[in-house]
């Protein structure tokens, strides 16, 4: 079978630009794709992502793309130029087109509360589109990701449907967080260049005077995909669909769930630069080490028998912390146990966990902000890891966790459910600890379960192996896309 041409677009791509794990899904799945045969597939991809000025500061070294400078855009009431500039992926030859347009980009921020939010992203689905113009290059599939690209399948329908460069190309649009969704008034349509469009919007949107992108690119896109099996189901109920439920019901045909894969040339703890000490599922001693590291690095006292619990996240409700003040105050009160975490977001939820470090300050540390070496020493040093998301629509950092020999105690939802197996201390097989009701009572019962199997060491060295062997990587889950892509276009 021939390689494919793909273009993947992302308002995010690490390391370039992230605020979150979308960036490192568009690196490992582009870099993987890319990846010469015989090792990898060997695909024909290009990575599209605006030209930040972060990334601009950043003094990455970038080369104008012949044949795509100085393209005009033109939308009802003005006309938009930018530029290609193009480097590689880290440790790969897929090239990322950065889309050189100051007059958009160049601000502080990846996400902005300016005016003009709804044009910098529909500028970048059709830069996607007009950078292949210019190249003659005709992609079999134009995979978007979520809201910021997801206007792209209705302009390939409409403004580009002249071009029959395009008349094999498919889209395929993926839902990272159902959460962020671009609403914009529908003003917008005109200013964005499809005012002419108003049927093709969602109709009860536009009844309120209003226009989603992702509504919009769930309608037009030839299929959708998100980042887990239990997700696609999820988001299809009336508790998990933020309101686009009865629309993706309308197109469950149409929709599949992929787990993202993980870069275990990033995270793998038998190499993993970051971290002082190396271990593996047959060698677990670097890992007792790292235990003692970690502990004297957020200055807790270090007892081997005192079990360690990992927190590295977002500290926000989607991740269920307010689940800690009824069940955690518990523990900490009645066992030897040591909790490290790694995180910003919400105030009251940065202050909860300070009123546990100042309540046990031999018991609780917590860094506020976020830093990459200090994610990886956790997930290593740490003896479980605690992730009690509200949902979750895949999740990393659990299966970080299980390759770093820290079991996961999560909720069973979206992707935790299809990656964590619940640990049967009786047959020695799973990996990790889940519990259903979203409540501080379920939460507590599964804590108290986590620490009566951590006093048979025997068997938690058992669920330590079970989890390190599981695999995540690209090269299990990237094959999924491909037969997606394939099954779209036929090829």
């Amino acid at each position: 079978m021939r390689p494919l041409r793909l273009a993947l677009a992302a308002s995010e791509v690490a390391p370039f630009a992230k605020t979150g794990g979308l960036a490192d899904v568009l690196l490992g799945l582009g870099r993987w794709l890319g990846k010469k045969a015989p090792q990898g597939p060997g695909h024909d991809v290009r990575v599209f992502l605006p030209f930040y000025q972060r990334i601009a500061k950043s003094g990455l070294k970038t080369t104008p793309l012949t044949g795509a400078q100085n393209i005009d855009v033109r939308f009802p009431q003005r006309t938009i130029r930018f530029s290609i500039r193009t480097a590689p992926l880290p440790q790969s030859e897929v090239p990322v087109y950065f889309i050189d347009c100051k007059e958009l980009y160049d601000r502080d921020g990846i996400y902005t509360e300016d005016g003009d939010e709804a044009l910098r992203f529909g500028l970048l689905s059709r830069a996607v589109l007009e950078t292949c113009q210019r190249l003659q290059w005709a992609p079999d599939v134009v995979h978007c990701n979520d809201w910021h690209t997801a206007l792209l399948p209705l302009y390939l329908r409409t403004v580009y449907a002249w071009d029959k460069l395009f008349a094999g190309t498919k889209t395929l649009l993926t839902i990272h967080n159902i959460g962020y969704q671009g609403f914009f008034k529908d003003s917008m349509l005109d200013t964005l260049g499809l005012g002419d469009q108003r049927a093709h919007v969602h109709h009860g949107d536009l009844r309120d005077g209003n226009l989603s992108f992702l509504k919009t690119g769930v309608l037009h896109a030839t299929k959708l995909s998100t980042v887990s099996r239990t997700y696609a189901r999820e988001i299809q109920t009336d508790e998990f669909g933020m309101g686009m439920q009865e629309l993706l019901r309308s197109r469950s045909a149409d929709l599949v769930g992929i787990v993202n894969g993980v870069d275990y040339g990033e995270w793998n703890p038998a190499d993993d630069p970051r971290i002082p000490h190396h271990f593996t599922a047959n060698d677990l001693s670097g890992k007792a080490k790292m235990k003692a590291a970690m502990l004297q690095r957020f200055q807790l006292p270090h007892d081997p028998r005192a079990p360690v619990f990992g927190v590295v996240s977002r500290l926000t409700a989607q991740k269920g912390f307010e689940l800690f003040a009824d069940s955690i105050p518990i523990f900490l009160q009645r066992e030897d146990m040591r909790l490290c975490v790694l995180g910003t977001g919400e105030e009251k939820t940065e202050k909860y966990f300070q009123w546990l470090r100042d309540t046990w300050p031999n018991k609780v540390s917590i860094y506020r902000g976020f830093q990459e070496d200090l994610a990886h020493w956790i997930e290593a040093g740490s003896d479980a890891f605690l992730m009690p998301s509200r949902f979750e629509p895949c999740g990393l950092n659990q299966m970080y966790s299980l390759r770093y020999g820290t079991p996961p105690i999560v909720r069973r939802t979206g992707g935790l459910a299809d990656t964590v197996d619940p640990w049967d201390p009786a047959t020695r097989t799973g990996t990790g600890f889940l519990f259903d009701e979203f409540s501080s009572h379920a939460l507590a019962g599964t804590m108290d379960w986590v620490l009566r199997n951590w006093r048979d060491q025997r068997g938690w060295q058992q669920l330590i192996k079970n989890g390190m062997q599981r695999d995540f990587s690209w090269d299990r889950q990237g094959p999924e896309y491909v037969a997606l892509y394939r099954a779209l276009t036929g090829a």
